[in-house]
């Protein structure tokens, strides 16, 4: 049995890495025209799109530390359900960057092995503290969409609509980790990790 989630866990690195991701639920705004860009606009957006699909490869790698290293099963199976809304934001934001004629980030591989380490690094502090850290970087996710709707070329609805969606979907699982006893994390730590998700998404804008 060891040996046999040894592997399904490495194929989902490889899959989150490097397979096109899948989704259930339709992208949000398929059914809208595209926008008119220029190609100013059009750079911008993929930028945009580029650094939220690069958060989404994090998030997989985040969920899958902590459920590894979660003592409860309950915890467990909400990282679980969760990780599958964040694999269907891969997929948008994948099939958006495409769509854009842009490239996804060259820093994923590296990125996910940081987050992997830090969602391990949260499990292992117990389910409180796993939980904490999985509501605050919700919370920090949210606000970071609510710029990029602030940001987005007004006519471009598809991309809008994206990451709209994607909004709800982080505000639920913030709330599902506070449901299951999301511990409220130090300034000291929430300050840190404003810091490195800031370093992370300008670098992830430009690669």
């Amino acid at each position: 049995m060891a040996i046999d989630r040894v592997i399904y866990e490495v194929d989902r690195v490889l899959r989150t890495l490097w397979a096109p991701a899948s989704s259930v639920r339709p992208m949000p705004g398929a059914e809208l025209p595209d926008a008119d860009l220029s190609a100013v606009e059009r750079s911008h957006v993929v930028g945009l799109m580029r650094v939220n699909h690069c958060g989404e490869v994090c998030a997989q790698a985040l969920y899958q530390g902590q459920a590894l290293t979660s003592r409860d099963s309950a915890v467990r199976e909400a990282l679980c359900v969760a990780a599958n809304e964040e694999t269907e934001h891969l997929a948008w934001t994948e099939r958006r960057i495409g769509e854009l004629g842009g490239q996804k980030s060259l820093l994923n591989p590296m990125l996910y092995a940081g987050a992997l380490s830090m969602g391990v690094a949260a499990g292992v502090l117990g389910d409180k503290w796993n939980l904490g850290f999985l509501a605050e970087t919700e919370r920090q996710v949210e606000a970071h969409l609510d710029a990029h709707l602030l940001s987005l070329p007004a006519g471009d609805e598809r991309s809008r609509a994206i990451v709209e969606q994607m909004r709800l979907d982080e505000i639920r699982h913030a709330d599902m980790a506070i449901i299951h006893g999301a511990a409220e994390l130090p300034s000291s730590i929430k300050f840190t990790m404003k810091v490195a998700a800031k370093i992370m998404t300008k670098a992830a804008y430009y690669l």
